[in-house]
């Protein structure tokens, strides 16, 4: 938590000012991805985790779509960028149905997109199209250098030495090689206090460590990510993911029917949507993780949320520190919130390909907890022997849906344990302990709506008890 809270201190809340206005305008959190997406019958996941990203392009700031290596191709065959292009352009026949989900009614100019874009915005699709940019071919660290700069390494120099001080969550769906690139590049050309600020304003979550062809993947050595860990783990916040995607690519199996049903045929997306080969979707929590949706700080990774729960530690190379949850109890935990939380994530997705298809379709509830509206965290003193009161009584559903309220603590922050009164009541409280000992303890507001999927939105309450 203390490498939490000093990120925290280093980065201003993600709102502008609108041009005209004193009214404060929540803008999206900006990701890249860096995906080794191929032909279906090879790499099927990059593709369908891309069409599901697509449908949440109103939340996220998608500001690269990076091919690059992965498991299964060094080199990465330049013609198989065409696999992401054809989704893209899938997004493009869509999209005017899922601007229908905020009210929008038309895109705005080229340059306006490529500013800063307010949260609820669907991009265009030559938006996108002009995101879509070529990565590193080639895996390892053996290739970092002179010779790999490439326009995906170069994107995100771009993107980072913006005016803009919103982190970047890149998304690494195959090798982080590109990133890794980009460091280098800095590294070589830049003071070490600028080198620094470059590192601090970027996040990544890596899927496994893919950095290398699948029959080496033992070779942790062999991969650019270690280079990473090691040279930069004060200043480059670095989750390495081994508990989610695994999860996901086995609930995505056991529940394919209801993929098949809802997803793949419909609309154009879904019409590219394949069939699964090795898992459904096993990249998709590295950008669940920046949605968002209230749950959880994706700078915070022992915050739980649709991308998992992570500790700092030891990697599995036993020479290396980051954010992981490869190792128990930490594996089981991430995977249990997971199993929590994956019932709601696929009925999210369901209402967004709704959306999608015909235009119309459920919206989420909003979250109001004690008066304060938005996403981020609600922060409240609490001394011990008091009683905290916990209100939720102010959110709505812009349909008229009737909402249902569940308060839980997760007890993995902080040392004490608290018993909620009304836990399924649109008010709560709890009691601090007389022995409760200093620090936060956090509560999460999970509210459903009862219209189609039960679709759900979250707020985390911060106690911090002195």
């Amino acid at each position: 938590m203390k490498y939490c809270l000093l990120l925290l201190s280093l980065f201003t809340v993600c709102a502008c000012t609108s041009k005209g206005s004193e009214e404060q305008i929540e803008l999206k959190p900006r990701v890249v991805i860096l995906t080794d997406i191929g032909q279906p019958d090879l790499e099927p996941d990059d593709t369908e985790s891309l069409v599901r990203l697509l449908c949440y392009a109103d939340q996220l700031e998608i500001e690269g779509i990076i091919t690059s290596t992965g498991w299964n191709c060094d080199p990465y065959p330049t013609e198989s960028a065409a696999y992401r292009d054809s989704v893209v352009a899938a997004y493009g026949m869509d999209v005017q149905n899922l601007m229908k989900r905020s009210e929008q009614v038309g895109f705005r100019s080229i340059d306006e997109e490529n500013g800063r874009q307010p949260l609820g915005y669907w991009p265009s699709m030559e938006y996108l199209q002009g995101r879509s940019v070529m990565g590193s071919q080639r895996a390892g660290i053996g290739v970092i250098g002179e010779d790999n700069d490439t326009p995906g390494s170069n994107l995100i120099i771009q993107l980072v030495d913006e005016d803009d001080d919103r982190p970047i969550y890149v998304c690494a769906w195959g090798g982080a090689n590109t990133l890794a690139q980009a460091i280098w590049r800095v590294q070589q050309t830049r003071s070490k206090e600028e080198l620094k600020r470059f590192l601090n304003k970027l996040r990544l979550f890596t899927i496994t460590d893919q950095d290398m062809v699948w029959a080496m993947r033992e070779n942790l050595a062999y991969s650019s990510h270690q280079w990473m860990r090691r040279e930069f783990k004060d200043d480059l916040l670095l989750v390495w993911d081994e508990g989610a995607w695994q999860l996901q690519c086995g609930l995505g199996k056991e529940n394919w029917p209801e993929f098949q049903t809802h997803i793949q045929g419909h609309a154009t997306l879904g019409k590219h949507y394949p069939d699964y080969k090795y898992g459904v979707e096993g990249d998709t929590p590295s950008f669940l993780n920046a949605l968002p949706n209230g749950l959880h700080n994706p700078d915070c990774p022992e915050e739980a949320g649709w991308g998992g729960y992570h500790v700092w530690g030891m990697t599995q190379d036993n020479e290396t520190y980051s954010w992981n949850s490869w190792q128990e109890p930490t594996k089981n935990i991430s995977e249990n919130y997971y199993r929590q939380f994956f019932p709601d994530i696929l009925e999210d997705f369901i209402a967004r390909m709704e959306w999608a298809e015909m235009g119309e379709g459920n919206h989420n509830p909003v979250v109001v907890a004690n008066g304060e509206k938005g996403n981020k965290a609600v922060h409240i003193k609490a001394k011990a022997g008091k009683k905290i009161s916990l209100d939720a009584s102010k959110s709505y559903d812009i349909d008229n849906d009737a909402l249902s309220f569940h308060w839980w603590q997760q007890k993995e922050i902080g040392s004490t344990s608290l018993d909620i009164t009304d836990d399924n009541a649109e008010k709560a409280s709890v009691i601090i302990p007389n022995d409760a000992k200093k620090g936060p303890v956090h509560i999460i507001c999970e509210v459903h709506d009862n219209g189609p999927h039960h679709l759900v939105a979250y707020r985390r309450i911060i106690l911090n008890i002195e």
